[in-house]
């Protein structure tokens, strides 16, 4: 499944890249996300990939200090990102818990730099017309939990109810770390 799904990401940001110089990719973590990202990096295709022209964002965070093995950013750098030429600039990791920021700063400066990277065509989306402007992605990968979390969101917890806001600290999550972005 891994080396399908790695397959078609690479056709698809490859098709982004031909049609406008660049793609936008949300990744996640857990088994899943990172078996794909190893996946990715194992693929003699990858090198089909333009790295200096990929924006990387993440859909979800463990608020954890940076570097922490348990960290998505951390955990997407050992499968594939220390092993590509990737453009620093485009890469946009959440905020770590030893920033400045605690979970829900955090959460909201990560929301600001979604903002800032929406360019003009992106204020015609949904969330756009909500007041919140987001840069449009070319995949957006999500996993679901044995719990049936997604993106950090679990059931019950008020964060899954959220309608205005794009980023928003998650307190008391039932699988550790209990604090995420």
């Amino acid at each position: 499944m891994a080396r399908a799904a790695a397959a078609r990401l690479i056709t698809r940001i490859v098709d982004a890249q031909s049609a406008r110089g660049y793609a936008s990719v949300v990744l996640t973590g857990g088994r899943n996300g990172n078996g794909l990202l190893a996946a990715l990096s194992a693929s003699p295709a990858r090198d089909a990939v333009d790295w200096s022209r990929l924006d990387l964002w993440w859909g979800d965070e463990r608020f954890l200090p940076d570097g922490d093995p348990e960290r998505n950013y951390t955990q997407a750098r050992e499968a594939l990102l220390d092993s590509v030429p990737l453009d620093p600039a485009r890469v946009h990791p959440m905020p770590a818990s030893d920033g400045l920021y605690e979970v829900d700063a955090a959460a909201e400066a990560y929301a600001a730099e979604l903002a800032a990277a929406a360019g003009p065509e992106h204020y015609q989306s949904a969330a756009a017309a909500a007041g919140v402007p987001v840069p449009t992605f070319d995949v957006l990968m999500l996993g679901v939990g044995p719990d049936t979390h997604v993106a950090s969101l679990f059931p019950e917890l008020p964060a899954v109810r959220e309608t205005e806001r794009t980023v928003v600290g998650v307190h008391g999550a039932p699988k550790p770390p209990p604090t995420r972005v």
